[in-house]
């Protein structure tokens, strides 16, 4: 596969000094001990629940945040699909202001309308009242009709910087070949790119050759492998930044 060279710092691009971002998934301030010590760049705050989870409390939010100072980025999601209704969307508006206001780096959401189309307005309406935030697109991308049209659409919505995804709905283990395809045909495409959703060891190096520099991890951190028993293990967070780093490192020969 071919290998993409991508800009060190583009605009929005993260900021990290390895040359790659591990953002890793936790569900409060007790993994925050173990993905810090592990080396992990940032982190995703949710309730455990399908395709990324739901919204935390604010509370939750509060204490997470004052146990790091890693950045926090928030799940912002109210029910287990992407759509919402308008009473909902109010709800979200409020508790998106009170995550930043609790200490939030940013927000990770993502909405598509009943045709399954990419629902801007919904996007539009939380940024609106939140100028300048930076946010992640959630794997509502993988959901969507059109995988062209969404990416299309996804690259106009303001402040974003990294749309998780896995190249399809059932996961990497499904979606990896055409994940790396498109990414490696767009290097603005492969600069969003947060390859998340079933990540295993393997598919990183592909990833990376295609030029993705984002990953996400989540229960591949926790020794049980699920959100139901143990925390966050420093040493399986490390094993995944330094299998990063090598790969970028190589990458770059």
């Amino acid at each position: 596969m071919t290998i993409v060279s991508t800009p060190s710092q583009a605009p929005g691009a993260p900021e990290v000094s390895r040359g790659a971002l591990l953002e890793v998934g936790i569900a409060g301030p007790q993994d925050v001990a173990g993905v810090q010590e592990g080396g992990a760049d940032r982190l995703v705050l949710a309730t455990p629940g399908p395709e990324g989870g739901l919204s935390p409390t604010p509370q939750l939010v509060q204490s997470t945040c004052a146990a790091t100072d890693l950045p926090v980025r928030v799940v912002l999601r109210l029910n287990d699909g992407f759509s919402t209704t308008g009473g909902e969307l109010t709800r979200l508006v409020g508790l998106a202001t009170d995550f930043l206001d609790s200490g939030a780096e940013g927000l990770v959401m993502g909405f598509l309308d009943r045709d399954l189309e990419i629902d801007t307005e919904v996007c539009a309406a939380v940024l609106e009242r939140l100028p300048g935030v930076r946010w992640t697109f959630s794997r509502a991308i993988d959901q969507g009709l059109d995988a062209r049209r969404s990416w299309r659409t996804v690259r106009t919505l303001p402040g974003v910087d990294a749309v998780r995804t896995a190249g399809s709905v059932r996961g990497l283990e499904h979606g990896l070949d055409a994940l790396v395809a498109r990414a490696a045909a767009d290097p603005e495409i492969a600069r969003l790119v947060l390859a998340s959703g079933g990540l295993t060891p393997d598919q990183v190096p592909w990833l990376v050759r295609a030029g993705v520099r984002q990953v996400r991890v989540s229960t591949q951190v926790r020794p049980s492998g699920s959100w139901d028993k143990a925390y966050a293990d420093a040493a399986l967070v490390r094993s995944w930044r330094l299998l990063l780093d090598a790969e970028v490192e190589a990458a770059r020969r």
